[in-house]
């Protein structure tokens, strides 16, 4: 096995931080040229009226599942030494509704405003600001918390272990919903143009 290279000392904490750097302006570079900078483009996702959102990023977590699966059917991966997030899904199911009504709002996500902010969007440098500071507030007010955190554990789990079946399975059935989720997403884009154009004439 050769990877993950961190893990098997390839390199230390320092080039993990530096190739973390790079990353991150790729992807903000990258999300940018979508055109995810913009707030206009991004609640169009929620009026249904353009579905980019959710076709990049469903081909995004399409291409790394794939990515992640065939390295570790060539023994280039071991996914035994990938670092899983402990599951706590209380909280995590709370968070993540919060993190979606705050999207709807704010028409940013975390990353999508940062990537508007450096193109100097006003809308995008506020939301930044006011997700900074709610991070800040989270941060300083968790000992408060602190037992809520681990409500619901399940430890270490993936979704193969949770529903009993094979890596392989999972990742057919992700490839077969991720199609039909397109295609779906490309008529429910046409009805609602279409919608829209008669209530324009």
């Amino acid at each position: 096995m050769t990877a993950p290279l961190y893990k098997l000392g390839f390199f230390g904490d320092e080039v993990s931080l530096i190739i973390a750097f790079l990353l991150g302006i790729g992807f903000g570079f990258f999300l940018e040229r979508a055109g995810f900078g913009s707030a206009k483009k991004l609640t169009a996702q929620f009026y249904f009226r353009d579905m980019a959102v959710f076709k990049v990023m469903f081909s995004a977590i399409v291409t790394a599942l794939l990515g992640v699966t065939y390295l570790s059917w060539i023994g280039f991966l071991d996914l035994s030494l990938v670092y899983l997030v402990p599951t706590y899904w209380v909280p995590q199911l709370i968070g993540g509704l919060l993190l979606g009504v705050g999207f709807v709002i704010g028409g940013y996500c975390p990353g999508t405003s940062i990537a508007s902010a450096s193109t100097g969007r006003i809308d995008g440098l506020i939301y930044a600001l006011g997700f900074t500071a709610g991070t800040l507030a989270f941060a300083v007010s968790s000992p408060l918390f602190a037992g809520w955190f681990e409500a619901g554990a399940l430890g270490q789990t993936t979704l193969p272990e949770s529903l009993g079946i094979s890596h392989g399975v999972l990742v057919l059935g992700v490839v077969v919903i991720a199609v039909a989720g397109f295609g779906a997403a490309t008529w429910v884009e046409k009805r609602f143009a279409a919608r829209d154009a008669v209530a324009t004439k």
